[in-house]
Protein backbone atom coordinates (compact mmCIF):
# COMPACT_ATOMS: atom_id res chain seq x y z
CA UNK A 1 0.00 0.00 0.00
CA UNK A 2 1.48 3.38 -1.59
CA UNK A 3 1.92 6.20 1.17
CA UNK A 4 -1.49 8.11 -1.08
CA UNK A 5 -3.59 5.31 -0.53
CA UNK A 6 -2.93 4.96 3.15
CA UNK A 7 -3.95 8.76 3.01
CA UNK A 8 -7.25 8.45 0.93
CA UNK A 9 -8.06 5.77 2.91
CA UNK A 10 -7.79 7.23 5.97
CA UNK A 11 -9.09 10.22 4.90
CA UNK A 12 -12.14 8.75 3.87
CA UNK A 13 -12.51 6.41 6.90
CA UNK A 14 -12.52 9.34 8.86
CA UNK A 15 -15.03 11.46 6.79
CA UNK A 16 -17.41 8.02 7.20
CA UNK A 17 -16.77 8.15 10.85
CA UNK A 18 -18.01 11.85 10.93
CA UNK A 19 -20.69 11.33 9.13
CA UNK A 20 -22.29 8.60 11.26
CA UNK A 21 -21.64 10.84 14.13
CA UNK A 22 -23.48 13.93 12.83
CA UNK A 23 -27.18 14.00 13.80
CA UNK A 24 -30.05 15.62 12.23
CA UNK A 25 -32.92 15.56 14.51
CA UNK A 26 -31.70 12.07 15.93
CA UNK A 27 -30.86 10.77 12.26
CA UNK A 28 -27.51 10.71 11.01
CA UNK A 29 -26.41 12.05 7.75
CA UNK A 30 -25.51 8.31 6.59
CA UNK A 31 -28.69 6.59 7.95
CA UNK A 32 -30.74 9.50 5.88
CA UNK A 33 -28.43 9.04 2.85
CA UNK A 34 -28.50 4.72 3.22
CA UNK A 35 -32.78 4.79 3.91
CA UNK A 36 -33.56 7.34 1.08
CA UNK A 37 -35.34 9.85 3.25
CA UNK A 38 -34.88 13.48 2.73
CA UNK A 39 -35.89 16.56 3.90
CA UNK A 40 -38.94 18.31 2.01
CA UNK A 41 -39.30 21.56 1.27
CA UNK A 42 -42.36 23.20 3.14
CA UNK A 43 -44.45 26.24 2.81
CA UNK A 44 -46.86 28.22 5.41
CA UNK A 45 -50.55 29.07 4.44
CA UNK A 46 -50.16 32.28 6.09
CA UNK A 47 -53.60 32.17 7.11
CA UNK A 48 -51.55 30.68 10.01
CA UNK A 49 -50.98 34.78 10.60
CA UNK A 50 -54.19 35.98 9.88
CA UNK A 51 -54.06 38.43 13.36
CA UNK A 52 -50.43 39.51 12.68
CA UNK A 53 -49.79 39.71 8.61
CA UNK A 54 -52.37 42.77 8.19
CA UNK A 55 -50.93 45.06 10.26
CA UNK A 56 -47.62 45.07 8.62
CA UNK A 57 -47.28 42.10 5.55
CA UNK A 58 -43.78 43.16 4.60
CA UNK A 59 -42.30 42.95 8.47
CA UNK A 60 -43.84 39.76 9.06
CA UNK A 61 -43.16 37.86 5.87
CA UNK A 62 -39.49 38.74 6.52
CA UNK A 63 -39.74 37.43 9.82
CA UNK A 64 -41.60 33.72 7.82
CA UNK A 65 -38.03 33.21 5.44
CA UNK A 66 -36.07 33.88 8.58
CA UNK A 67 -37.77 30.92 10.34
CA UNK A 68 -36.95 29.10 7.16
CA UNK A 69 -39.86 28.76 5.01
CA UNK A 70 -38.99 28.62 1.32
CA UNK A 71 -42.65 28.17 0.23
CA UNK A 72 -46.00 30.63 0.98
CA UNK A 73 -49.27 29.58 0.22
CA UNK A 74 -51.67 33.20 0.43
CA UNK A 75 -55.36 33.60 1.32
CA UNK A 76 -57.71 36.59 -0.15
CA UNK A 77 -57.84 38.55 2.98
CA UNK A 78 -58.87 42.26 2.66
CA UNK A 79 -56.29 43.16 1.33
CA UNK A 80 -56.26 40.59 -1.36
CA UNK A 81 -54.13 37.65 -2.22
CA UNK A 82 -50.80 39.97 -2.67
CA UNK A 83 -51.60 41.95 0.56
CA UNK A 84 -51.79 45.31 -0.29
CA UNK A 85 -49.05 45.08 -3.28
CA UNK A 86 -49.65 44.69 -7.01
CA UNK A 87 -48.64 40.87 -7.68
CA UNK A 88 -45.51 41.44 -9.65
CA UNK A 89 -43.96 43.63 -6.83
CA UNK A 90 -45.04 40.97 -4.37
CA UNK A 91 -43.33 38.26 -5.92
CA UNK A 92 -40.03 40.73 -6.28
CA UNK A 93 -40.82 40.70 -2.47
CA UNK A 94 -40.77 37.32 -2.30
CA UNK A 95 -37.65 36.63 -4.79
CA UNK A 96 -35.95 39.47 -2.48
CA UNK A 97 -36.79 36.79 0.65
CA UNK A 98 -35.95 34.31 -1.20
CA UNK A 99 -39.05 32.62 -0.62
CA UNK A 100 -41.70 31.38 -3.62
CA UNK A 101 -45.65 31.94 -3.72
CA UNK A 102 -46.84 28.49 -4.83
CA UNK A 103 -50.51 29.33 -4.13
CA UNK A 104 -53.09 31.13 -2.85
CA UNK A 105 -56.93 30.24 -1.54
CA UNK A 106 -59.26 32.64 -3.46
CA UNK A 107 -62.72 33.72 -3.49
CA UNK A 108 -63.32 31.99 -7.08
CA UNK A 109 -66.83 34.47 -7.26
CA UNK A 110 -65.43 37.24 -8.22
CA UNK A 111 -62.85 38.48 -11.49
CA UNK A 112 -61.64 34.44 -11.44
CA UNK A 113 -59.97 35.33 -14.92
CA UNK A 114 -57.81 37.89 -13.60
CA UNK A 115 -57.25 36.16 -10.74
CA UNK A 116 -55.65 33.18 -13.03
CA UNK A 117 -54.05 35.59 -15.38
CA UNK A 118 -52.20 36.99 -12.48
CA UNK A 119 -51.48 34.21 -11.01
CA UNK A 120 -49.63 32.53 -13.97
CA UNK A 121 -47.97 36.00 -14.67
CA UNK A 122 -46.03 35.92 -11.59
CA UNK A 123 -45.13 31.64 -11.37
CA UNK A 124 -47.67 30.59 -9.09
CA UNK A 125 -48.48 26.91 -9.50
CA UNK A 126 -52.39 26.57 -7.65
CA UNK A 127 -55.24 28.85 -7.08
CA UNK A 128 -57.51 27.29 -3.98
CA UNK A 129 -61.06 27.50 -3.10
CA UNK A 130 -60.69 27.10 0.56
CA UNK A 131 -64.52 26.72 1.49
CA UNK A 132 -67.99 26.24 -0.43
CA UNK A 133 -70.04 24.36 3.56
CA UNK A 134 -71.31 21.34 2.98
CA UNK A 135 -73.85 20.58 0.38
CA UNK A 136 -77.82 19.49 1.46
CA UNK A 137 -77.97 17.12 -1.52
CA UNK A 138 -76.16 14.70 -3.84
CA UNK A 139 -76.92 17.33 -6.96
CA UNK A 140 -75.24 19.98 -4.63
CA UNK A 141 -72.33 18.45 -4.63
CA UNK A 142 -72.40 17.26 -8.43
CA UNK A 143 -73.03 21.06 -8.80
CA UNK A 144 -69.83 22.19 -7.17
CA UNK A 145 -67.71 19.64 -8.96
CA UNK A 146 -69.31 21.34 -12.32
CA UNK A 147 -67.94 24.45 -11.33
CA UNK A 148 -64.94 23.31 -10.16
CA UNK A 149 -64.51 21.89 -13.70
CA UNK A 150 -65.07 25.14 -15.11
CA UNK A 151 -62.51 27.19 -12.92
CA UNK A 152 -59.69 23.97 -13.54
CA UNK A 153 -60.50 25.11 -17.18
CA UNK A 154 -59.57 28.57 -17.08
CA UNK A 155 -56.49 27.89 -14.78
CA UNK A 156 -55.58 25.25 -17.03
CA UNK A 157 -56.12 27.88 -20.00
CA UNK A 158 -53.10 30.08 -17.64
CA UNK A 159 -50.79 27.29 -17.37
CA UNK A 160 -51.89 26.68 -14.21
CA UNK A 161 -54.13 24.88 -11.60
CA UNK A 162 -57.47 24.85 -9.77
CA UNK A 163 -57.79 23.02 -6.22
CA UNK A 164 -60.17 22.24 -3.85
CA UNK A 165 -59.43 21.78 0.31
CA UNK A 166 -61.35 20.16 2.58
CA UNK A 167 -62.37 20.37 6.22
CA UNK A 168 -64.58 17.45 7.79
CA UNK A 169 -68.14 18.31 5.99
CA UNK A 170 -66.90 16.43 2.85
CA UNK A 171 -66.96 13.70 4.74
CA UNK A 172 -69.67 13.24 5.92
CA UNK A 173 -72.71 10.88 4.94
CA UNK A 174 -74.86 12.24 2.74
CA UNK A 175 -77.92 9.89 1.08
CA UNK A 176 -74.96 6.98 1.80
CA UNK A 177 -72.40 9.16 -0.25
CA UNK A 178 -69.37 10.98 0.94
CA UNK A 179 -69.34 14.77 -0.27
CA UNK A 180 -65.50 14.12 -1.07
CA UNK A 181 -65.82 11.12 -3.10
CA UNK A 182 -68.59 13.03 -5.28
CA UNK A 183 -66.32 15.87 -5.78
CA UNK A 184 -63.35 13.21 -6.74
CA UNK A 185 -65.35 11.17 -8.91
CA UNK A 186 -67.32 14.22 -10.75
CA UNK A 187 -64.42 16.31 -11.28
CA UNK A 188 -61.76 15.83 -14.30
CA UNK A 189 -58.26 14.61 -13.65
CA UNK A 190 -56.66 17.16 -16.13
CA UNK A 191 -58.54 20.24 -14.32
CA UNK A 192 -59.31 19.67 -11.03
CA UNK A 193 -56.80 18.42 -7.83
CA UNK A 194 -57.17 18.52 -4.46
CA UNK A 195 -55.38 20.28 -1.45
CA UNK A 196 -55.62 17.75 1.41
CA UNK A 197 -56.09 19.29 5.17
CA UNK A 198 -54.82 16.06 6.97
CA UNK A 199 -56.12 17.73 10.41
CA UNK A 200 -59.60 18.22 9.09
CA UNK A 201 -59.46 14.84 7.46
CA UNK A 202 -58.65 12.95 10.76
CA UNK A 203 -60.82 15.25 12.66
CA UNK A 204 -63.62 13.92 10.30
CA UNK A 205 -62.44 10.41 11.49
CA UNK A 206 -61.15 9.46 8.45
CA UNK A 207 -57.67 7.93 7.79
CA UNK A 208 -55.42 10.60 5.09
CA UNK A 209 -53.39 7.43 3.95
CA UNK A 210 -56.48 5.35 2.71
CA UNK A 211 -57.70 8.38 0.88
CA UNK A 212 -54.29 9.38 -0.58
CA UNK A 213 -53.70 5.49 -1.99
CA UNK A 214 -57.03 5.59 -3.19
CA UNK A 215 -56.62 8.42 -5.23
CA UNK A 216 -53.36 8.40 -6.04
CA UNK A 217 -52.59 12.05 -7.99
CA UNK A 218 -55.65 13.65 -7.27
CA UNK A 219 -53.80 15.60 -3.70
CA UNK A 220 -51.14 17.07 -4.93
CA UNK A 221 -51.09 19.61 -1.96
CA UNK A 222 -51.42 19.42 1.90
CA UNK A 223 -52.16 21.35 4.93
CA UNK A 224 -49.89 20.02 7.70
CA UNK A 225 -51.64 20.65 10.90
CA UNK A 226 -51.30 18.55 13.93
CA UNK A 227 -54.64 17.24 16.09
CA UNK A 228 -54.05 17.76 19.78
CA UNK A 229 -53.94 14.23 21.78
CA UNK A 230 -56.95 15.89 24.22
CA UNK A 231 -59.52 17.17 21.75
CA UNK A 232 -62.32 19.52 22.84
CA UNK A 233 -65.58 19.38 20.97
CA UNK A 234 -65.17 22.45 18.71
CA UNK A 235 -62.79 21.12 16.29
CA UNK A 236 -61.60 24.49 15.49
CA UNK A 237 -59.64 24.84 18.70
CA UNK A 238 -57.93 21.21 18.69
CA UNK A 239 -54.77 22.56 15.93
CA UNK A 240 -51.84 22.40 18.02
CA UNK A 241 -48.09 22.96 17.41
CA UNK A 242 -46.55 19.92 14.64
CA UNK A 243 -45.29 16.97 16.72
CA UNK A 244 -47.18 17.64 20.01
CA UNK A 245 -50.42 16.01 18.71
CA UNK A 246 -51.51 12.70 17.48
CA UNK A 247 -50.41 12.58 13.83
CA UNK A 248 -47.68 10.67 12.89
CA UNK A 249 -46.24 12.95 9.94
CA UNK A 250 -43.11 10.80 9.15
CA UNK A 251 -45.56 8.38 7.79
CA UNK A 252 -48.43 9.66 6.84
CA UNK A 253 -46.46 12.05 4.54
CA UNK A 254 -43.87 9.35 3.37
CA UNK A 255 -47.35 7.98 1.90
CA UNK A 256 -48.27 11.38 0.15
CA UNK A 257 -44.97 11.69 -1.22
CA UNK A 258 -45.39 8.02 -2.44
CA UNK A 259 -48.99 8.91 -4.13
CA UNK A 260 -48.54 11.74 -5.73
CA UNK A 261 -47.99 14.79 -3.03
CA UNK A 262 -46.03 17.65 -4.49
CA UNK A 263 -46.40 20.33 -2.24
CA UNK A 264 -46.13 20.33 1.58
CA UNK A 265 -47.77 24.26 3.47
CA UNK A 266 -48.00 24.41 7.65
CA UNK A 267 -51.13 25.47 8.99
CA UNK A 268 -52.12 26.27 12.62
CA UNK A 269 -55.40 27.41 13.12
CA UNK A 270 -55.51 27.84 17.18
CA UNK A 271 -52.62 28.41 19.54
CA UNK A 272 -53.23 27.63 23.11
CA UNK A 273 -50.18 28.36 25.23
CA UNK A 274 -48.31 29.92 22.74
CA UNK A 275 -48.77 32.77 19.96
CA UNK A 276 -49.19 33.08 16.55
CA UNK A 277 -45.32 33.86 15.27
CA UNK A 278 -43.94 31.16 18.11
CA UNK A 279 -46.10 28.59 16.31
CA UNK A 280 -44.65 29.64 12.94
CA UNK A 281 -41.24 29.53 14.56
CA UNK A 282 -41.75 25.88 15.97
CA UNK A 283 -43.43 24.70 13.27
CA UNK A 284 -40.36 25.29 11.03
CA UNK A 285 -38.33 23.98 13.18
CA UNK A 286 -40.36 20.63 13.03
CA UNK A 287 -40.54 20.75 9.46
CA UNK A 288 -36.86 20.80 8.89
CA UNK A 289 -36.06 18.03 11.06
CA UNK A 290 -38.32 15.75 9.17
CA UNK A 291 -37.24 13.17 6.85
CA UNK A 292 -39.44 10.96 4.33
Amino acid sequence: MNYNRRKFLKTTGGLTGGLMLTSLSGISLLETCSSGKKAIDFGLQLYTLRDDLPKDPKGILKMVADFGYKQIESYEGAKGMFWGMKHTDFKKYMDDLGMTIVSSHCDISKDFEKKAAEAAEIGMKYLIYPWEGAGKTIDDYKKMAEDFNKKGEVCKQNGIRFAFHNHDYSFKLLEGQLGQNILLDNTALSLVDFEMDIYWVVAAGENPEAWLKKHKNRFTLCHVKDRSKTPVENNGLNSVVLGTGTIDWTKVLSTAKANGMKYYIVEQEAYAGTTPLKAVEANAEYMKGLRI
